[in-house]
C-alpha cells in the first residue's frame, strides 16, 4: 500500500478539467461584485431613497445568505443523486445555462422589482450548483493528492478571476470608441455567460463523470449509511459540552469575533471599492475592477510566506503584524488621499491579510485539538460568513449616515477607508485576548481538508 501512494500522482489535464466548473463559478462572481453595485446604485428607484446605499447593501448579501443556506444543501443532495451524467454534472448542465441567461438580464433591467426578481433567482440557481462543483474534484483525486489537487483547481478558479477582471478592458477594445459604459456593461455580462457555458460543455464532454445508477440492494445500503450519519450528526455537541477550559473558550471566542471584524473589513472592500473608485476618482469601471482583483492576487503571493512566518514567530504575533499594516495603509491613504499610496494600499494589504487568513484556520483548528476539526472549521466559517452578510449592510447604512450630514447631500464613499481601519482595530483589540492555539497538533494535512470543506 506504501508503495503505491508513493506511486501515485495527480493527474494534472483531468485536474484541469475538472477545474473548468470553478472557473465558471469565479468569472460569474468576480463580475458580478464589481458591477452590480453600480447597476443598483444608478437605478431610478434605489437613487431616490434616502437609504439608496444600505438597500445597495442589503441586495448584495443575497449571494451570501443563499449560499450559507442552499449549498450545503444541494452539497449533500448531489452526494445522494444517483444518474447517468454522474452525481455533480447534472446539476451543472441546469444550472449554468439558467444562471447565464439570468446573468446577461443584469445590467439590461430597469424595473426594479424585475431586476430584484432576476438577481434573486440568478442568486439561487447559482446557490445550487456551486457545491457540487467544488465536490466534483474530491471524487477523481485520491485523499492524498487532494492538496495538490485543489492548488489546480484554485489555479483554474485564478484564470476565471483574471477573465472577468480583464473582462471590461476586452470588450473596450473589441468596441468602436467612444462607446458608452453602460453598452460595454451589457457586453462584459454577455461575455461573462459566453465563457461560463463554454466551461460546463468543457466538463460535460471532457470530464464524463461515470454512470453512477444504483441496484436496488445498492440503494438499501446507502439509505442505511444516510441514517447513520444523521443519527451522529443529531448528536454533536454544543460549545459547552466541548470541554475546554476556560481559558481555551474565551481565546476562541475572541478569536471568533476578530475573524468576524477581519472579514467585515475585506469583503466591504471587495464589494464596494468598484463603486468607490467611479465616484470619487473617476475611474472608468474597467479599471476599478482591475484595481480590486489586486487585492485578491496579492493575497495569493502573500500565501506562503505568511505560512512560513507563522512558523517562524508564531501565528497569533504573524496575525497581528498583518492587521497592523493594512490598518496602517488604509488610514493613511485615507488621510491623504495621495494617489499612488491607494495602489501600494491594495496590494501591500492583500499580501498582508494573506498574513491573517493563512493563520487563523489553524489557530482556531488547534483551540479545539484534533478530534474536533470538523466542529471548529464550522465554527470558523460562520464566523466569516456572518460577516459576509452583516459587512455590506452595514457599509451601505454608513454610506447613507454621511450623505444625511453632508452639506451637499452626496455619499462620502472616502468613508470606506475609515470603517476598515475601525474594523481591523476592532479585530487587534480581540487578538489580543487570545492565548491559545500556537501549539502545533494538527497536521497540514488536516488543515489543508478544513479549507477544502468550505
Amino acid at each position: 500500500m506504501a508503495e503505491k501512494i508513493k506511486k501515485a500522482k495527480l493527474n494534472y489535464g483531468k485536474t484541469m478539467l475538472i477545474g473548468f466548473g470553478f472557473m465558471s463559478v469565479q468569472i460569474a462572481w468576480i463580475i458580478y461584485n464589481a458591477y452590480v453595485p453600480l447597476i443598483l446604485r444608478e437605478n431610478s428607484v434605489i437613487s431616490g431613497l434616502a437609504w439608496s446605499s444600505t438597500a445597495v447593501g442589503i441586495i448584495m448579501v443575497i449571494d451570501n445568505i443563499f449560499g450559507v443556506v442552499f449549498q450545503p444543501l444541494f452539497g449533500k443532495i448531489s452526494d445522494r443523486t444517483h444518474t447517468r451524467f454522474g452525481k455533480r454534472t447534472p446539476f451543472m448542465m441546469v444550472g449554468i445555462p439558467l444562471c447565464a441567461l439570468f446573468f446577461i438580464f443584469i445590467p439590461r433591467i430597469q424595473l426594479l422589482g424585475i431586476l430584484m426578481l432576476d438577481i434573486i433567482v440568478f442568486n439561487f440557481i447559482m446557490s445550487t450548483w456551486r457545491s457540487p462543483v467544488v465536490a466534483m474534484m474530491p471524487d477523481f483525486v485520491p485523499s492524498e493528492l487532494r492538496g495538490e489537487g485543489n492548488a489546480v483547481i484554485n489555479i483554474m478558479g485564478g484564470v476565471g478571476v483574471v477573465l472577468g477582471t480583464v473582462s471590461g478592458k476586452i470588450i473596450t477594445a473589441l468596441m468602436p470608441e467612444g462607446t458608452s459604459e453602460s453598452v460595454i456593461r451589457n457586453n462584459v455580462f454577455l461575455f461573462g455567460a459566453i465563457v461560463m457555458v463554454i466551461c460546463l460543455l468543457v466538463v460535460i464532454f471532457l470530464v464524463r463523470e461515470p454512470d453512477n445508477r444504483l441496484s436496488k440492494m445498492d440503494s438499501l445500503k446507502l439509505d442505511a449509511d444516510f441514517k447513520k450519519k444523521k443519527a451522529k450528526a443529531e448528536g454533536k455537541t454544543g460549545l459547552k459540552q466541548l470541554g475546554l477550559s476556560k481559558g481555551e473558550k474565551k481565546s476562541l471566542i475572541f478569536m471568533l469575533i476578530a475573524l468576524f471584524f477581519n472579514s467585515n473589513a475585506t469583503d466591504s472592500i471587495q464589494t464596494y471599492f468598484t463603486t468607490f473608485a467611479k465616484y470619487e476618482l473617476n475611474f472608468k469601471e474597467s479599471d476599478a475592477s482591475l484595481i480590486i482583483t489586486l487585492f485578491a492576487a496579492a493575497t495569493v503571493i502573500g500565501a506562503i510566506p505568511a505560512g512560513k512566518l507563522g512558523q517562524k514567530f508564531g501565528r497569533k504575533k504573524t496575525i497581528m503584524s498583518g492587521w497592523v499594516g493594512v490598518l496602517s495603509l488604509f488610514l493613511l491613504y485615507a488621510i491623504t488621499r495621495f494617489q499612488p499610496l491607494l495602489y501600494v494600499a491594495i496590494i501591500c494589504g492583500g499580501i498582508l491579510i494573506a498574513f491573517v487568513t493563512i493563520n487563523t484556520l489553524p489557530l482556531v483548528l488547534e483551540i479545539g485539538g484534533v478530534d474536533r476539526v470538523g466542529t471548529f472549521t464550522g465554527y470558523y466559517y460562520t464566523a466569516t460568513f456572518s460577516a459576509s452578510i452583516v459587512g455590506p449592510v452595514l457599509v451601505g447604512s454608513m454610506f447613507d449616515a454621511t450623505k444625511a450630514f453632508a452639506a451637499d447631500g452626496q455619499i462620502n464613499y472616502w468613508s470606506l477607508f475609515f470603517y476598515c481601519p475601525i474594523c481591523f482595530a476592532l479585530a487587534l483589540l480581540c487578538m489580543s485576548q487570545v492565548k491559545h492555539g500556537e501549539t502545533r497538533t494538527i497536521s497540514e494535512e488536516i488543515i489543508k481538508e478544513a479549507q477544502q470543506d468550505d
